[in-house]
């Protein structure tokens, strides 16, 4: 258990530091986005990313640790490649689906991440801590979901179309230039 709850709070640590480096870029995201609806949702999403830090610091002492962050190399990675990507994609109606993409690359980290955190902690005997750690996976899968109904309704439609109202080959994609308005239940799978 001992070698268990090690690897526990090393990864406990390396999430710490995601989430602040998350805090740090996710206004970036929000200036450099176009779309009011993808602001809406990071937005929304940075207030629950500040909620995660202070829930991430409860599970710490519910092991009796001393709070402390771990330079998360992944995080750091996804976040420049974030800001590359902005960069790159500046000024075209790519931007939307580009900083999705970057998005829900950071979510899916984070999903992945949570899922073991939170098993570990219920292997260890602490029920308190495996339930905010659900509580923190259940609103990153939800920040998923919307992400997905974003591109799927709105943004990859509008980067296809090319802002002509027709796709790189001259297809018409939908018919017309405006597109529906988004649903936040949707589960299919993003398409870049």
């Amino acid at each position: 258990m001992n070698a268990l709850k090690n690897l526990f709070l090393d990864e406990l640590a390396d999430r710490y530091d995601a989430e602040k480096q998350t805090l740090k870029a996710m206004p970036r995201m929000i200036k450099a986005a176009t779309c009011r609806h993808f602001q809406e949702l990071i937005q929304s999403h940075l207030k629950e990313t500040a909620e995660h830090v202070k829930k991430l610091e409860t599970v710490f002492k519910s092991f009796g640790a001393k709070v402390k962050g771990k330079k998360c190399d992944a995080m750091s990675g996804l976040l420049k490649e974030g800001d590359k990507i902005i960069a790159d994609f500046k000024g075209t109606v790519a931007m939307t689906a580009a900083l999705i993409s970057v998005a829900q690359k950071i979510e899916h980290y984070e999903i992945a991440s949570y899922g073991s955190l939170r098993e570990w902690a219920r292997l260890l005997g602490n029920q308190e801590a495996a339930n905010s750690l659900q509580n923190v996976l259940s609103e990153e899968e939800a920040a998923n979901k919307a992400l997905m109904a974003l591109a799927n309704s709105r943004s990859n439609k509008e980067a296809a179309l090319g802002g002509n109202g027709s796709n790189s080959f001259g297809n018409s994609l939908n018919g017309r230039r405006s597109m529906k308005p988004i649903k936040l239940k949707t589960s299919r799978a993003i398409i870049l």
